[in-house]
């Protein structure tokens, strides 16, 4: 570090700015080693501020050419220039202040500022990426109104856009252009963007709800403008539908989004112009996946809506970081479930939550929804942040139901249109304008760690009760060792003996009239057989009167929270749940809970030195799916569904439900329960494969994708077979698919299948796939990925070969995660006992760290949860840890997980 270890900043510590920033003038000489940046500061002393007249502005990385107070240039003793700021002494209640600065984007590794994708100029200034640029006060609670203008070579960069309208074009003296583009709407210099290259342009138009046109433009280098017609439908459904469900409205007369190569985030939501990784905007049925069309949609519409929930009001201080993200996240969620499959959109993001964000919530890293200090504010866009801060927006919405919360997004969009403010103000908004109580529920944004809720049962045949005790828990977490009870909204439902819904108006329609005695607080929002228990004490109690004993209780219906849930329930009642059970992701989740428990049985057999013994109830259930699978209707929600529940939880999944994590034993006992499945369900397996071949063109809509998802589940089963049958399919697959989905399905099964037969078609495959996509950027980094994630021995070796590919490049952030970071989730190669998979992340995080030390730290997670392995590996993975934290030169961003990762 330059001055010794960084220093953290606390939330306690905010302190208003001692000036604000009415109007930035920029203006940019473009050069790729020497661009020359002209600022002009149009500042006034903030009224909240301490009242000092010493102002400083933040800077990193610049060459300070001059600095001026209304026109006068400043002497040396009139100002201090340090590292990372540039502090002017004596400014008047209201000044001018400019300076230019001098920058060279051709070094910006780092990716953040003003850099290079390939030949095109392209900003990235969240978080801290403006100070890159020019002297600036470069936090979120200074809006200011930009003016940006652009002075280069147009035979080289005939494409100059930044925020806002186009006011000005018009030839500089030397002959290059210069345009002029003016923001009307205050911002933070987070949210400023500039690109200019040689790019191609779609454009089309969109009509508000007002009447208004919008231009709409995507732009993207010349070879890939064919693939951003898909983020051009999306992006008008986008907006079409958040005026029908937010009424929130387009403000400016242009929306453009720019497609960039080399890029750390998947998309920025700059006011007016978005700039988006290409991985995030390309979309063509020969080059991208079902999941790559959906991520197209979802970030298209996120990064859209951020307009209003971001841009219009945005963060005060990056502790509030989930105010914009976490909102946003929830409303892109809504969004998709709204143009697909709602139940399969919240399975996807519950298994996710699971996986990652409950990891996170259990490791050195864990940290509330709203942080309460930081290093490296880039450390801190976490799953914590977006996806449990997006499940912290939906309670809030389950608690108030849709048209309440709608209510409060009205209130707050009004309250605090231009303001930059904080999770309390959103939270505010919801209460004040439903007159509902969310103090306890503030919590949330305050307390770190993963919830328990523990529910245990209990039925009085004499009075025919049946009675629930809950029990809410959370268990210690860095620098949090004791929680506070959580306001938390537990959906739940009971259905007879016979499958039907007993509460609710559905359980008067089905003759059902059961009594509920409790002092919990209950709502039943959506008026069916769903109730919501408002859970706030540690302990608390329902009772329902005049059940029978064969009701089956549904629990946390549609995963109403984001806690771990302890219930003992039998075999035979999940079984029931999968086949019964009115919500879809309830259904999902019993089959999970189904699953994990024969899983974990099998995992202590193994340890234990036994045999596994085969649940012949999980061969029976999962047969009757097969057979379920061969009547269900083609609408793109029950094949889904199916193909969801066909999958077994990740090893990943499994071993966060053990204290130590036994990654060859998990890998065995998964290994072990997916080939019996497969032996005993061959036939049904074949069939429901063949069953679901598309027919005439692709269409990434979702009777095909869910087609396509059931397939390509069982196909991975099928490669299992002693005989070669699954093999030839995949081979059948690969050779003659019309889409990317199915053949890249074939691929991956192909690259991890250890059958004798896939050996030559395999490295057939592999080579062709390469060959044939080898000038398609994404399409290579799905090659990479492949292989990076292989089961096969030998993965770590190859990935090791593949690094000095030519195709392979460190300093691109796409490449990086496809390669590194598959395999660092690769639980069996990467966790192998010699070491070499951690050695190898290690000496990967080293070399980042010096070019891109973001995209470093992201790369070193995996090792943070060392004490969740054996000792063996604890130990390497600690050496590991301790040889990063000798470094000489070591990032904010890479020190801060280091220490936290062996502090913990």
């Amino acid at each position: 570090m330059k001055d010794g270890q960084p220093k953290a900043i606390h939330l306690k510590d905010y302190e208003a700015p001692n000036y604000l920033v009415e109007t930035t003038e920029l203006r940019f000489d473009l050069d790729e080693e020497a661009t020359t940046v002209t600022s002009k500061l149009k500042v006034r002393r903030n009224p909240q501020g301490s009242g000092s007249s010493e102002l400083t502005l933040d800077g990193s990385d610049l060459e300070l050419l001059d600095v001026s107070i209304d026109g006068r240039a400043l002497a040396g003793n009139e100002y201090r220039l340090e590292d990372e700021t540039l502090t002017l002494f004596d400014v008047a209640e209201e000044a001018v202040i400019a300076c230019t600065t001098r920058i060279d984007p051709k070094a910006n590794t780092a990716l953040e500022g003003l850099y290079l994708s390939g030949p095109m100029f392209c900003t990235q200034c969240e978080a801290e990426g403006f100070r890159r640029i020019t002297f600036y006060p470069d936090r979120p609670d200074v809006m200011s109104r930009f003016t940006t203008t652009i002075v280069a070579d147009d035979k080289r960069y005939p494409v100059m856009l930044s925020n806002g309208n186009e006011v000005a074009r018009e030839r500089a003296d030397d002959g290059r252009l210069s345009v002029t583009w003016e923001d009307p709407f205050p911002k933070p210099a987070y949210l400023f963007a500039l690109v200019a290259g040689d790019l191609a342009m779609i454009e089309d138009q969109f009509t508000t709800m007002s009447g208004r046109e919008v231009t709409l433009r995507i732009f993207s280098e010349s070879h890939n403008i064919g693939k951003c017609g898909y983020a051009m439908e999306s992006l008008k459904r986008a907006m079409r539908w958040d005026e029908e469900v937010y009424g929130r409205e387009y403000d400016l007369d242009i929306f453009m989004i720019v497609a960039v190569d080399t890029f750390n985030m998947g998309a920025m939501e700059n006011k007016g112009l978005n700039v988006f990784n290409t991985s995030c905007v390309l979309a063509d049925p020969k080059t991208t996946t079902d999941q790559g069309f959906k991520r197209v949609e979802a970030v298209v519409a996120h990064e859209y809506f951020h307009n209003w929930s971001g841009n219009r009001v945005t963060c005060r201080d990056w502790f509030q970081l989930s105010l914009k993200e976490g909102f946003t996240v929830f409303r892109d969620g809504e969004f998709s479930s709204d143009m697909g499959s709602r139940t399969v959109k919240r399975i996807e993001d519950v298994n996710h939550l699971r996986v990652a964000q409950f990891l996170e919530d259990g490791g050195p890293m864990a940290h509330p929804v709203r942080p309460d200090s930081y290093i490296e504010i880039s450390n801190f866009y976490t799953l914590t942040v977006y996806e449990k801060g997006a499940e912290v927006v939906r309670m809030i919405h389950t608690l108030l139901g849709p048209e309440r919360f709608r209510r409060g997004t009205d209130l707050y969009f009004e309250r605090h249109d231009g303001e930059a403010v904080t999770t309390d103000d959103f939270v505010a908004a919801m209460e004040d304008a439903n007159e509902f109580d969310l103090g306890q529920f503030r919590r949330w944004y305050a307390q770190a760690g993963t919830p328990v809720v523990r529910v245990e049962r209990e039925y009085d045949e004499k009075t025919r009760t049946l009675s629930l005790t809950l029990e809410q828990s959370c268990p210690p977490t860095p620098g949090q060792a004791t929680k506070e009870a959580l306001h938390i909204p537990f959906a739940l439902g009971l259905l007879s003996g016979d499958g039907r819904e007993m509460l609710g108006a559905s359980g008067r329609d089905n003759g059902f009239e059961v009594g509920i005695a409790t002092q919990t607080q209950v709502d039943n929002p959506r008026g069916d057989g769903t109730l919501v228990l408002h859970l706030k004490d540690t302990t608390q109690r329902i009772a329902f009167n005049g059940v029978d004993a064969d009701a089956r209780v549904s629990l946390l219906r549609g995963f109403s929270a984001p806690v771990r849930l302890e219930a003992e329930r039998s075999a035979d009642e999940l079984r029931f749940l999968m086949l019964h059970d009115a919500d879809g992701f309830a259904r999902w989740d019993a089959g999970q809970e189904y699953y994990l428990r024969v899983l974990r049985a099998a995992v202590q057999d193994i340890q234990a030195g036994g045999t596994v013994t085969l649940d012949e109830g999980l061969v029976e259930t999962f047969r009757g799916l097969l057979d379920r699978a061969l009547e269900a209707a083609d609408d793109g929600e029950e094949k889904a569904m199916l193909a969801a529940m066909l999958s077994l939880p990740s090893e990943a999944y499994v071993g966060e439900t053990f204290d130590v994590i036994d990654v060859d034993v998990i890998h065995e006992a998964r290994e072990i329960y997916r080939r019996e499945l497969t032996k005993w369900s061959a036939r049904e397996l074949e069939y429901v494969y063949r069953e679901n071949q598309d027919v005439g063109a692709y269409s990434p809509d979702a009777p095909g994708i869910a087609r396509r998802s059931l397939k390509n589940s069982v196909l991975g089963y099928l490669t299992l077979q002693e005989d070669p049958t699954g093999v030839r399919l995949c081979i059948a697959q690969f050779r003659k698919g019309n889409n990317m989905t199915d053949v890249y399905a074939a691929l991956v099964n192909l690259v991890s299948c250890e059958h004798p037969a896939a050996e030559p078609a395999r490295v057939e495959a592999l080579d062709h796939f390469y060959e044939k996509w080898q000038h398609e950027a994404l399409v290579v980094d799905q090659w990479f990925a492949a292989q990076a994630s292989s089961q096969r021995p030998g993965t770590l070796d190859r990935v090791k070969v593949l690094k000095s590919h030519p195709a392979f490049d460190i300093g691109n952030p796409n490449k990086v995660r496809a390669m590194i970071g598959a395999f660092g989730r690769n639980p069996i190669h990467f966790h192998a006992k010699d070491g070499r998979g951690y050695e190898f992340l290690t000496d990967e995080v080293i070399a980042l760290n010096g070019i891109n030390p973001q995209m470093a730290a992201a790369m070193l997670t995996p090792l943070t949860h060392w004490r969740r392995y054996d000792a063996h590996r604890q130990e390497t993975m600690k050496r590991c840890l301790e040889r990063l934290r000798s470094e000489k030169k070591l990032s904010k961003d890479v020190f801060e997980v280091v220490e936290k990762s062996l502090a913990s």
